[in-house]
């Protein structure tokens, strides 16, 4: 057949034409037992762990003895109960704040004239980077009702009011402050894709600016805004750092913190554990269905034929005061919380006298630093984490790869499967992964459980939707018509993958995998219960430190943490545009 005739066939007999997919069953049933392995086998094990009263470390995996008595026994504990409305009061207070502050710097980052846009955007993204913990701590020596050290300036001021962020209100403020971006990157794409005449109808019919903001913006990009709510509240809801840092000292337990609690007693209650993480999780899933069901049928469409840019609505004088709200913000979110880490870390006693005792040079010194690299963890941790991050980067990004190119790519059999099993963790915060993990190996003799590779697979599975959805849009960006030339031209499947589709994915396939490695390295709920002496990783060594109760130590490692963190994410966004130059000259 010329080449000819080739190209004048139906695209859909022309996908099949690699030789490649003679072998698609095979491919399709290697990625499902590889997605069996990963998420449905630890989540089987965790429903099985929450309905039987055998103990996996005691008894291995011979003797189980199926029950509902835990299960029903956690449904009944009033503490559980408490647990579950204190989760929903600081994330549901949390989400709110969020909202708020996103909301109202996507309007001033896409439709107004505020100075410094671009730097507003950029280091409004910050705290998303910032481990939750790190933030925990560093709010816990800013606002500990007796010697933080927002109090101590307050007490020197003379002002009669004293913080307590060992409170509910000090969970719901920095939950709110440092989730904010969620909401922001979802309603700042969907301000910049609305067509501007919408507003200026509204405008034209007699409406103020701020009318048409609540009656005709903010409506339009109801999707964006519920999608940003209802994702700051699920991953609020899984975050083991903040309340484990605010809400300890005050009694205040979350489902998070009460999962890790039950697995800390002795004997460990996995059995409990097991139900009350089956309980989270199902309160997870149904924010994610519920999100899902708002918006199917509904249509919101805000973009037209016809090219647009968007407005800037022009402030006047108000633009200065804007500008000074976000800097405020980023003061709160960014700077003060440094500034109390640094404090903390160099100071040798976290005591104070009075407000002139923060400048006494004599009190400050290296000793917390010197502690905390003289322990032989700290250094084993550093390594852990990054070969944790390394083994999720590849792994997961080679994972989300073959899934993204199988769903986006191809019409296989079997392809809906995959990405169903592959999108079921989003509805799995990282805790409930780690116990579900805890369950499935721990028992098993000469298994994963107690090795770098279970935390590598427990972070992959657990941030395998962001990967996939972070390559879809890459996967979506290339048109077929490159492939088919290739299959043309007589290029086998792999053969046009590997100089076609990975080429110009790359960008986003660098992105993806710098992704994993972020969230890996920071991740603290899915290591709580799969750590050794061996594997500690840093999430964790920080967390002894502060349940130790050194405050110094705790600062000086959550700067080191940050300090590495900061040297990845600048290596890593290096690496990402230098791909990036080279996808576009290969395009």
């Amino acid at each position: 057949m010329t080449a000819t005739n080739a190209a004048a066939l139906p695209a859909t007999e022309r996908a099949e034409r690699p030789t490649g997919w003679l072998a698609a069953p095979l491919w399709v049933g290697a990625l499902l037992i590889v997605l069996a392995f990963l998420v449905v086998y630890p989540l089987a094990m965790l429903v099985f762990g929450a309905l039987t009263d055998s103990n996996p470390v005691v008894d291995g995996f011979g003797k189980f003895r199926p029950s509902i008595a835990r299960f029903l026994e956690v449904l009944g504990n009033e503490n559980v109960h408490l647990a579950f409305f204190n989760a929903l009061v600081a994330c549901g207070g949390g989400t709110a704040l969020a909202v708020l502050i996103g909301l109202f710097f996507s309007w001033i980052v896409v439709r107004t004239d505020t100075p410094g846009r671009r730097f507003i955007a950029g280091a409004s993204m910050v705290p998303l980077f910032v481990p939750p913990l790190v933030a925990g701590v560093a709010w816990s020596i800013l606002g500990s009702p007796k010697t933080g050290l927002l109090n101590t300036t307050l007490k020197w001021m003379g002002i009669d009011f004293r913080f307590d962020f060992y409170s509910m209100s000090g969970l719901i403020l920095v939950f709110g402050i440092y989730y904010a971006p969620y909401v922001y990157m979802f309603t700042a794409s969907a301000l910049r894709n609305m067509d501007p005449s919408l507003e200026e109808a509204s405008e034209v019919s007699g409406a103020s600016a701020f009318t048409t903001l609540f009656t005709v913006t903010f409506p339009l990009i109801a999707p964006a805004i519920l999608a940003g709510t209802l994702l700051s509240f699920v991953v609020m809801l899984g975050i083991y750092g903040v309340p484990a840092a605010l809400g300890a000292p005050a009694n205040i337990n979350v489902l998070t913190t009460y999962i890790f609690k039950l697995t800390a007693w002795s004997p460990p209650l996995y059995n409990t554990a097991a139900a009350v993480a089956i309980l989270l999780m199902f309160v997870t899933a149904v924010m994610v269905w519920a999100q899902q069901k708002i918006l199917t049928g509904k249509s919101f469409a805000t973009v037209a034929g016809k090219a647009f840019r968007p407005r800037s609505l022009n402030l006047g004088p108000w633009r200065w005061f804007t500008f000074g709200l976000a800097l405020f913000y980023l003061f709160v979110v960014v700077v003060l919380p440094t500034i109390a880490l640094v404090i903390a870390a160099f100071r040798k006693f976290l005591f104070f006298k009075d407000f002139a005792a923060l400048f006494d040079m004599k009190a400050y010194s290296l000793v917390h630093f010197n502690a905390v690299f003289d322990n032989p963890l700290t250094m084993l941790s550093i390594w852990n984490t990054l070969k944790v991050g390394v083994i999720t980067a590849l792994v997961g990004g080679a994972l989300a790869f073959a899934i993204g190119y199988t769903v986006n790519r191809t019409q296989v059999p079997g392809r809906r499967l995959i990405d169903l099993l592959a999108t079921v963790p989003v509805a799995i915060p990282g805790l409930v992964v780690g116990v579900a993990y805890l369950w499935a190996w721990i028992g098993l003799p000469g298994g994963l459980y107690g090795t770098i590779w279970i935390l590598a697979l427990a972070f992959v599975a657990r941030f395998m939707p962001d990967t996939v959805k972070a390559l879809s849009t890459s996967f979506l960006q290339i048109h077929r018509e490159l492939e088919e030339a290739a299959w043309i031209c007589g290029r086998g499947l792999l053969g046009t993958i590997g100089t076609i589709v990975l080429p110009l994915a790359r960008p986003g396939v660098v992105a993806a995998m710098t992704l994993l490695f972020v969230l890996a390295i920071r991740e603290l709920g899915s290591s709580l219960f799969l750590y050794t002496s061996d594997t500690t990783v840093m999430a964790v060594l920080l967390l002894d430190y502060y349940e130790g109760g050194n405050t110094g130590k705790t600062a000086a490692f959550s700067l080191v943490q940050t300090v590495i963190l900061a040297v990845l994410l600048g290596f890593t966004n290096w690496l990402s545009r230098g791909s990036a130059q080279g996808s576009a000259r290969v395009g």
